[in-house]
């Protein structure tokens, strides 16, 4: 009888884990292990089991009230604490999280002071143990899901002790990735990797079985979550295997649906480094920019396929449901609108006989988003916009009946997105701030900024610009207090950086800069001003915190007028931000306490279209001519409207905090056509990520000491290949001349291990690599070329940290002279911007485009040269050695590629 029992359990497990991984979380069984001492509860037990099974929760939460109300009668509290904490987890799912807390806070309560008291048919070492670990497993869930990272990750971390003791290795597993979880929402990234890995290994060894398949799964949607989508994509692919080989279609489906989720995942990262980014039109409820590129669709048309078999292979409804609303989501964004209205009229039937739970309005919630989506994009009269809103209204009802207040929030916030779309702002504003009250209330920040910033988009709609300052700036402020949990939001929430953060800042940076008399006349007020530049620094922390999927940089917001007021009183900071009608520029200038403004009316669009020429032209050395003409234009519309202000300052050095293309550009290379002089040939040039992130000390001079290394031999490394670079051996030879005090690693010397253990034996101040590189908007595809593996720019913490955290070990110059942006990554350069942040060098010195010749060699020489002089900051020594180079390469593809990142001093 007890053996049976274990099986009933193994086979609930596997539908809960199919049901958790959509909602981004493994669980343990929705009901511990237990046998009661009386028949009564038993036949109970069984009822309330079969009701959670298909989906009627609230029926369920009657018979465990009465189970627990048995157990407390017969003063049995180990089987009153199982029937808690199955209260608990049935009222998770109707959304309940108060509710289900207090449950199972009791059942831990009444667990720790009946000493784990025997029950009947409960061993008391090794059962009662595997309940507790088991109820610890859904406190943590709980406390995740409500924002309580740390409590969780205590939660997990004491079960998966009692997992080890008793030597439960999978349910070990199941906690090491909840962990992992925790960890990553408190962007503790690097012991998250760690947990990973140490759970991929473990597994590896363990036999197939449906806890193996779930498992897998669930650590192939962590990696999803924190964007490593090619692991993601084979774990998932080995659970898909492992299901298909044991005949569990449960299993199959909802690894099925991960892959779904993988694809569209990698369909998502390749429309944002190859799209344009209109961010005017973006609201939290609006579809129309959303849809994919040509080299996009391919995964999207995956994802589809792998929905498609997720629904034919369910057992569950509800489970059917939510693969069905995912293949839609894909059919719509591929355009195909005769499929996706068939796919919605089943989907609608079904919705209509699914039992009421968080999962099944979630559900409902969802498809009158997708139904939005494909109205915008179709402007058919089916569905009529009121129908949708009908489904909107039914949410809304329905998250009131069974209490979950977040989910009304939500679909509140919904149907005023809707109303905002037909153009009815006064019902549009008046249900936004119900949703927002309601979100604030409920303290889901998560949810709350979304309205703060539609609320805003309305406000401005209506022409009541300094209230949707006020909304948007509110909407910022939430995002900066969610910094570490970006990327762990809750699931009923489609997230994603690029629709549904960056927005938020540049529309609120685009009413900060409108003139205060409106159309293209009038001035900008010095409050808005010094806002807009703070939300552009906010803006550049925020991306690069995106691109390692971690709170992991530590900004300093009151340095950044002191940098230049008091360090460097010869330099300027210039913040340019293309809008979708114009480009804005704020200029710092030293000492002074007001901020300058200029704008150039040019359409996003034709900005872009220039850069993207330029940075073409500037790889075909024969197309000089081509390039001086775009140069110019883009001088024109940067440099040229500052020019009198930088004369009158006496700059020397431009400081840019670079914008979205700009960042593919060498500013060295703007052509002022009126002198006949490129940038470079009148002031020293730096880029910083922010200058809340610049490190403001100056280089010590005489004590430079260099590691040296690099690739010169051809290399095939991870699928790809590397050509020779004939010159690395000549560029290393010439830096030793000039920094007598060095060490080299070279070809196989040049691994990820060796340069570790010289990192972290001798204090450089110099770490100079001469190899292949690539800076990709992705972190994943950011690397530089060791002898045996790619250094991907996520262990550059690693490497070059190692050595002590302290300020004063840090590296001082890190130099790159090979690397180059990706082919057709709009955004590549943010790669160089994230490696310089997280190698924690104070200054980088890297290439846009790798040149192999020997002008790289003498213009590395030169440089060293020039930085031996106390009197010459790191930048004037880079321009310099240009200039060098310039006067014997007129070609600006020999000269005009390095760029020094962050500290110039």
């Amino acid at each position: 009888m007890l053996w049976h029992r274990r099986q009933t359990i193994k086979i609930i497990l596997a539908f809960l884990g199919a049901f958790s991984i959509a909602c981004g979380l493994i669980s343990v069984p929705a009901f511990p292990q237990f046998v009661p001492s009386q028949a009564n509860p038993q036949v109970l037990i069984e009822q309330s089991r079969k009701l959670y099974d298909v989906g009627q929760f609230t029926e369920a939460v009657t018979i465990l009230q009465q189970v627990a109300e048995l157990f407390r009668a017969k003063g049995d509290k180990v089987g009153e604490a199982i029937a808690l904490s199955n209260l608990s987890v049935s009222y998770k799912q109707l959304g309940q999280l108060e509710t289900a807390y207090s449950y199972i806070t009791a059942s831990l309560k009444l667990l720790n002071n009946s000493e784990r008291a025997t029950h009947r048919y409960v061993n008391k070492t090794e059962n009662s143990e595997l309940v507790l670990a088991q109820i610890l497993d859904i406190q943590g869930n709980l406390q995740l899901e409500l924002a309580k990272a740390q409590p969780a990750l205590e939660s997990w971390k004491q079960a998966d002790n009692i997992y080890h003791r008793i030597g439960d290795r999978i349910g070990q597993i199941r906690s090491q990735i909840n962990i992992a979880q925790a960890q990553q929402a408190l962007g503790m990234y690097r012991q998250a990797r760690i947990t990973l890995e140490q759970v991929n290994q473990t597994l590896a060894t363990q036999p197939d079985s449906i806890t193996k398949a779930t498992a897998l799964r669930s650590l192939g949607d962590v990696l999803q979550l924190i964007g490593d989508l090619d692991n993601s994509l084979k774990l998932l692919q080995q659970s898909k295997d492992i299901a298909e080989n044991l005949k569990s279609p449960t299993e199959i489906s909802a690894t099925l649906l991960s892959l779904g989720n993988t694809q569209v995942a990698l369909g998502n990262r390749s429309r944002t480094t190859s799209d344009n980014i209109i961010a005017e039109k973006y609201t939290p409820l609006n579809c129309t920019n959303k849809f994919p590129s040509a080299g996009a669709q391919k995964f999207y048309q995956q994802a589809a396929q792998f929905y498609e078999q997720a629904a034919a292979n369910s057992t569950s409804s509800l489970a059917q449901v939510q693969a069905q609303l995912n293949h839609l989501s894909v059919l719509i964004q591929l355009n195909k609108w005769l499929e996706a209205q068939n796919l919605s009229a089943e989907i609608k039937s079904k919705l209509s006989k699914t039992p009421l739970s968080h999962a099944a309005i979630s559900a409902q919630i969802n498809f009158a988003q997708n139904l939005v989506c494909f109205k915008q994009a179709t402007a058919d009269d089916v569905p009529t916009w009121q129908e949708i809103a009908q489904y909107f209204g039914v949410a809304i009802e329905q998250s009131k009946s069974i209490d979950d207040r977040r989910l009304e929030a939500y679909a509140l916030g919904a149907l005023g997105g809707l109303y905002l779309e037909t153009q009815n702002l006064n019902q549009a504003e008046e249900i936004t701030q119900k949703a927002l009250l309601l979100a604030q209330e409920i303290k889901a920040e998560y949810i709350a900024y979304l309205w703060q910033w539609q609320l805003g988009y309305i406000l401005k709609s209506q022409g009541d610009v300094r209230s949707a300052i006020a909304s948007y700036t509110e909407a910022v402020n939430t995002l900066k207090s969610l910094r570490s949990d970006l990327v762990a939001l809750n699931p009923d929430v489609q997230f994603s950086f690029r629709d549904n953060v960056e927005p938020v800042y540049r529309q609120l940076v685009d009413l900060l800069l409108k003139p205060l008399t409106g159309g293209t006349q009038g001035e900008v007020n010095q409050k808005n001003l010094k806002q807009a530049r703070d939300v552009i620094e906010a803006l550049q922390l925020s991306e690069l915190e995106n691109f390692f999927r971690e709170a992991c940089l530590q900004a300093k917001p009151q340095q950044i007028d002191e940098i230049v007021d008091k360090t460097d009183p010869t330099s300027a900071v210039i913040y340019p931000i293309i809008l979708p009608d114009r480009l804005e520029i704020i200029l710092k200038l030293p000492t002074d306490s007001e901020l300058h403004n200029f704008t150039t009316y040019k359409p996003q669009s034709e900005i872009e279209s220039n850069l993207e020429k330029l940075q073409q032209y500037l790889r075909e050395p024969d197309r000089i001519n081509d390039v001086k003409k775009l140069s110019e234009q883009v001088y024109n519309w940067l440099i040229e409207p500052l020019a009198t202000e930088l004369e009158k300052k006496q700059i020397k050095t431009l400081v840019f905090v670079l914008d979205g293309y700009l960042r593919n550009v060498p500013m060295a290379v703007l052509y002022d056509n009126k002198q006949q002089k490129y940038l470079i040939q009148k002031y020293a040039i730096a880029v910083a990520p922010g200058l809340q992130l610049v490190e403001s000390k100056s280089l010590q001079r005489g004590k430079l000491y260099a590691l040296i290394g690099g690739v010169s031999e051809e290399r095939q490394i991870e699928g790809k290949s590397f050509t020779p670079l004939e010159n690395v051996n000549q560029e290393l030879q010439e830096i030793k001349s000039e920094v007598p005090r060095s060490q080299q690693l070279v070809n196989q010397n040049f691994t990820e291990s060796d340069l570790k253990n010289r990192i972290n034996s001798v204090p450089f101040s110099v770490v100079h690599l001469a190899t292949h590189g690539q800076f990709s908007s992705n972190a994943n595809d950011t690397f530089i070329l060791t002898w045996k593996e790619l250094l991907k720019a996520k262990d550059f913490d690693n490497l070059l940290r190692l050595r002590d955290s302290s300020e004063s070990s840090s590296i001082e110059l890190l130099v790159l002279s090979a690397c180059q942006t990706a082919a057709g990554d709009r955004r590549a350069a943010l790669g160089l911007a994230g490696i310089a942040v997280r190698a924690g060098a104070r200054s980088t010195l890297a290439t846009l485009w790798s040149v192999d010749d020997r002008s790289t060699a003498e213009l590395m020489s030169q440089f060293y040269q020039e930085l031996a002089n106390a009197q010459v900051s790191k930048a004037e020594a880079l321009r310099r050695a240009q200039l060098t180079l310039l006067a014997n390469y007129e070609i600006p593809y020999f000269w005009a590629p390095y760029v020094l990142v962050g500290n110039w001093l």
